[in-house]
């Protein structure tokens, strides 16, 4: 007698999402603060990567009085695996864009500002400059407004790297992201030894000025991976290091591969810290941007 067959069953209604953990849930943006940079940045045609890259503290570094813009338009001419920004072929540069963002930060009154730019490999050096305006047209208008830059890596070249370095930002931050192995899929365009490079080279072409990287978990990567990336920082003497959760955008985009627990988060800052950097933000939700002015005051040694 034939054996009865093996029931399958079929579920009718998609199976729903994982819940996320308590850890990872940021509370929705709000405030008067975050409406008004919302309505200006609008009005004044600018981008935020805070925006852009769907960052869960928006309303958190809004509220708080700072912003991350987005300099050079909203179309990257890369196409890394993690990132929500726009690709595509740019429009040319707007050279009168770091007026545009000195006004913004004089209405909302910004006691520090975070600037940051697409890759633009099709014109490295008229992208550094933009940087350089933006840094001295916020000086010019709000004396008191801290500036860091978030930069790409200027396909290694030294002469932009030199151009925004004159300018002197408060702080110079170049993300590392991920650990070599992951580079390829993760990091399109980039080049891990590049990355330390730039940062090195910012610290050789003035020391005062504090360096800053970031590092997201949950690709793939393993833990001995991180920690031999943060001793590498570490030996091109990085002040700041800022390690977050990679969230999974969509599903056009990599897989998150784990989620790690605020212990681990811990466990990474407390590794970190013995190798020398000055401040270390650790967390699930910590972007590159998260609590930039204490991380800048952490950097420098002083205390506001």
């Amino acid at each position: 007698m034939a054996a009865a067959p093996e029931l399958v069953q079929i579920e009718i209604s998609p199976r729903r999402p994982a819940s996320k953990p308590d850890w990872l849930k940021a509370p929705a943006p709000m405030g008067e603060n975050y409406h008004d940079l919302k309505t200006l940045a609008r009005k004044l045609e600018l981008h935020t990567v805070c925006e852009s890259a769907h960052c869960p503290n928006i309303g958190e570094c809004w509220n708080h009085r700072t912003a991350t813009f987005m300099l050079l338009g909203n179309l990257c001419t890369r196409r890394c695996g993690f990132c929500t920004v726009p690709k595509g072929r740019p429009q040319p540069i707007d050279f009168d864009e770091p007026l545009r963002v000195a006004e913004a930060v004089e209405k909302l009154a910004l006691k520090f500002a975070v600037v940051t730019s697409v890759n633009r490999d099709d014109d490295n050096v008229g992208s550094a400059r933009v940087f350089a305006e933006t840094i001295r047209a916020i000086r010019k208008r709000m004396p008191d407004c801290r500036v860091e830059v978030l930069i790409p890596d200027f396909q290694g070249l030294e002469e932009p790297l030199r151009i925004v370095m004159d300018a002197q930002p408060d702080v110079l931050n170049h993300n590392t992201e991920t650990v070599p192995r992951l580079y390829r899929v993760a990091r399109s365009g980039a080049r891990y030894e590049r990355t330390l490079c730039l940062l090195e080279r910012a610290k050789e072409m003035n020391p005062a000025i504090p360096t800053k990287t970031g590092v997201m978990v949950g690709l793939g990567e393993s833990t001995d991976e991180l920690l031999e990336v943060f001793r590498d920082l570490a030996t091109k003497k990085v002040d700041i290091l800022t390690v977050g959760q990679y969230l999974r955008p969509s599903k056009d985009h990599l897989p998150v591969t784990r989620l790690y627990t605020p212990e681990e988060f811990r466990f990474l800052k407390e590794e970190s810290l013995k190798l020398g950097f000055r401040h270390v933000e650790s967390g699930p939700l910590v972007r590159s941007s998260y609590h930039a002015h204490e991380q800048a005051d952490a950097g420098t040694g002083q205390v506001r």
